[in-house]
């Protein structure tokens, strides 16, 4: 472990990067319709605006947890930074539809080399137990307030600068991050005298994940088993499979199986993808039934999420003592059922109610967030060298990026198949929309469910964290 005599300013660091990351998920989606007008995209055409993230991200992050093991979590985390901010100032200075696409993409990747980097860096800069658990919390509470702040800071400055300031304002803050972080953040890597990438490894997953994830973000829209979605799907399953077969002849693989025989890891990994396919739809769902069935203004929906921040913050607080108490296991097990009851409240909403109605489920699921969101990442990085920290909390985020993408697509394909219609949820009469979302928390409660399952199953075991927490505790 590296000393570090600048922890609060480092932990500043790292949560602003865990911000801007979940700032720039929401704030896109509402700046969306003007986005649309001025660059004359079409409905189809602007998924692309979304997904060319979401591919570049989800694709990218298994190579970004080993070049940061590799090359420094500093300078990985530096060189992201860079990445994510270029992105950011181009896509403000976008003129058309195609340097749109390429600025979101460049900001998928500097996501993805970003968020495996600010992990590790919290588990090398800070003593693992409560010091390293608060920490973590604290990034965790960011991304909740990011997501939250992303809808009402890009109506805010959608309705009075314009669409481009929904990128330019990560600038600033790319800017200060890179500045403050040679001072802030002490550097680590793998001791290792070489630097071996496995190059075929990263090219067959990399691009075997981009088509995977196209073929999970394309198929809801034109149809499972259309020859321009599952043609490539198959290319990218045979990608991963040749993948599978280049780790194990490697002599340095780019992801050591050996890692997933670590219950600990495994367990946060599913525990992130069925957390991401509940609890990660909720702000897509919350954010049509505010707009399209109360039609508020996107300020108005903002505000909405405020109390699930709130609860986030107040959730990352109990922490240390959960995990003193009932371990890893419970803790997320607690998040997931207080998921369900959040949920099930949320199925009472109504085409007639207020913002009011939907206070009571989202605090609740703002406390069962924070639980899951921190926890998942301490049991990952239990019983883990600190040489392979990187790749470990790629592995989860990889997972949480895969179940989020599977989970939305699961929930609108039986959405479609019970209504019986293949119309957008934008395009329902409110009450249809209202029924659709009912039933999108319903399965969202049920994911939450087997998450339960899932988490005394695969991480009903004493770690070291847990462990060094109770005895501090006591």
């Amino acid at each position: 472990m590296n000393s570090n005599r600048h922890k609060g300013l480092a932990l500043t660091i790292l949560a602003l990067s865990q911000l801007i990351l979940a700032l720039d998920y929401t704030i896109i989606f509402v700046a969306l319709p003007s986005l649309a007008a001025d660059l004359g995209f079409s409905a189809n055409q602007l998924q692309w605006v979304i997904s060319a993230f979401s591919l570049a991200f989800g694709g990218f992050l298994l190579i970004g947890g080993r070049l940061s093991d590799l090359l420094g979590r500093r300078r990985m985390f530096i060189i992201a930074m860079g990445i994510f901010g270029l992105g950011s100032l181009l896509g403000g200075i976008a003129d058309s539809q195609l340097f749109l696409i390429i600025a979101r993409g460049l900001q998928g990747i500097g996501g993805a080399l970003l968020s495996p980097a600010t992990l590790s860096l919290i588990m090398s800069n800070f003593e693992e137990g409560p010091e390293r658990n608060r920490a973590l919390g604290t990034w965790a509470a960011m991304g909740g307030v990011g997501m939250s702040i992303g809808l009402l800071l890009g109506g805010v400055l959608t309705s009075f600068i314009g669409w481009e300031a929904t990128f330019f304002v990560n600038v600033p803050i790319a800017i200060f991050v890179i500045i403050l972080a040679p001072i802030t953040l002490v550097e680590s890597k793998a001791a290792s005298s070489k630097r071996h990438f496995d190059a075929l490894g990263a090219i067959s997953v990399t691009a075997g994940m981009i088509l995977i994830v196209n073929y999970l973000i394309q198929a809801p829209v034109v149809g499972w088993l259309h020859p321009s979605a599952i043609i490539p799907g198959i290319i990218g399953a045979i990608l991963l499979l040749l993948f599978v077969v280049i780790e194990r002849r490697t002599k340095d693989p780019l992801i050591p199986f050996r890692l997933f025989r670590i219950r600990s890891l495994t367990g946060a990994a599913i525990t992130a993808a069925l957390f991401s396919a509940s609890f990660g739809t909720l702000y897509y769902f919350l954010t049509l039934y505010t707009q399209e069935v109360l039609h508020y203004s996107a300020i108005q929906s903002g505000l909405s999420f405020l109390p699930l921040t709130i609860s986030a913050f107040a959730g990352a607080k109990l922490i240390n003592k959960m995990l003193a108490t009932v371990g890893a296991a419970g803790t997320i097990a607690s998040g997931m059922g207080l998921g369900v009851i959040g949920f099930m409240l949320l199925t009472q909403l109504s085409e007639h109610g207020s913002a009011w109605g939907i206070i009571p489920g989202t605090v609740i699921i703002g406390i069962g967030q924070a639980f899951i969101f921190t926890t998942m990442f301490i049991a990952a990085s239990s019983g883990i060298d600190m040489k392979e920290q990187g790749v470990a909390s790629a592995i989860v985020s990889t997972g949480q990026q895969i179940g989020g993408a599977i989970g939305l697509a699961v929930i609108m394909a039986i959405i479609s198949a019970s209504l019986g219609t293949n119309a957008t949820l934008e395009t329902m009469e409110p009450s249809d929309l209202t029924g659709a979302i009912h039933m999108a928390f319903i399965i969202d409660a049920v994911i939450a469910l087997l998450g339960i399952l899932v988490s005394f199953i695969a991480l009903k075991q004493k770690n070291a964290a847990v462990m060094e927490a109770k005895s501090l505790h006591e």
